[in-house]
């Protein structure tokens, strides 16, 4: 059974181990898939797994043999399933192996834009502390969590491990979901979407893109945050109007944002929040923790397997 991997590094930079999936067949690497070189390497191939590398409907009309398509991650809008259903091919993805990841990646940038550790360590290394007069120095003001609302848009599997996290540091959390009686939890307050804005001292994205939440953060909704407050997004970039969210950041209209995603992946080199100010940035690594690649690898495998033996699970396409 011949495998192709069209783009392996994200998941494995050399520090993992591919034989769970070169144990059910022929398998090619690719680190890097351009979409122009999607057919040619594909060709042949009825396993193709993919990370972020679009497969078209065009594409699946020039890969007859083409049976299986395994999404290495949770979202799978690179695929055209309407297409993948009307040339058979089955299409699955791997829920839930990220949740701790993302939740504690969350945290980092709260505890970043709060606590300011590398800020100060850096100081530190330059001489500042050594210089000092006093046995301490704040270079800015650092802030608590205990007694701060955290907001949550989103209460999924992360949303309620964010909320459980914001707990457990003595957070009061309220959110925000299009079916709030989904929520079951009593120590979570259920709010509309104006109010989740207009509370949160900490303001956390847990939500899908779509078109109902394409810049959900914008002008408007910044406007209703207090000055205070700080914004989260560990989930898709599009979910924020990126100039918005500068133009707040740098006029103060919120007190700072931290933020795994962005709307272009790698960003432009004129992305308005790679100069806005306190904003803290990390290149979309929350679900890239050590343990976290090798779950995900485990459940790529599972996921081959169960559809090799004809029982498909985690199946996304009818």
């Amino acid at each position: 059974m011949k495998i192709v991997i069209l783009d392996g590094y994200t998941l494995n930079p050399g520090d993992l181990d591919w034989s769970p999936i070169q144990s059910l067949g022929e398998v090619t690497v690719y680190e890097r898939t351009a979409a122009g070189e999607v057919v040619g390497r594909a060709k042949g191939a009825p396993i193709v797994l993919t990370n972020k590398v679009e497969i078209t409907r065009k594409m699946m009309e020039q890969l007859p043999d083409l049976e299986y398509i395994g999404v290495m991650a949770t979202g799978f809008n690179i695929i055209d399933l309407p297409a993948a259903t009307d040339h058979g091919i089955t299409v699955t993805n791997v829920k839930g192996y990220s949740t701790n990841a993302v939740a504690q990646h969350t945290f980092a940038l709260l505890f970043a834009l709060l606590n300011r550790v590398e800020t100060h360590s850096d100081l530190v290394h330059a001489g500042k502390w050594a210089a000092s007069k006093d046995f301490t120095f704040r270079e800015t003001p650092l802030l608590e969590v205990v007694d701060k609302t955290m907001g949550l848009i989103g209460l999924g599997d992360i949303g309620q491990k964010v909320a459980d996290i914001a707990r457990a540091f003595g957070m009061r959390v309220i959110a925000y979901r299009k079916n709030p009686n989904k929520t079951n939890d009593p120590d979570i307050q259920m709010v509309s979407l104006d109010e989740v804005f207009r509370q949160s001292d900490v303001l956390s994205l847990h939500v899908p893109l779509s078109a109902e939440t394409e810049h959900i953060v914008n002008k408007e909704n910044l406007e209703k945050m207090k000055a205070t407050a700080y914004l989260l997004n560990t989930a898709r970039g599009a979910l924020i109007n990126e100039a918005d969210l500068a133009s707040a950041l740098d006029n103060q209209v919120i007190a700072g944002a931290g933020l795994d995603v962005l709307s272009s992946e790698p960003p432009s080199s004129d992305n308005p929040l790679l100069n806005a100010k306190n904003c803290v940035i990390t290149p979309h690594v929350a679900w890239s923790l050590q343990e976290t690649r090798e779950r995900l690898m485990h459940l790529i495998s599972e996921n081959l397997k169960a559809y090799l033996r004809g029982e498909p699970i985690n199946k996304v396409n009818t």
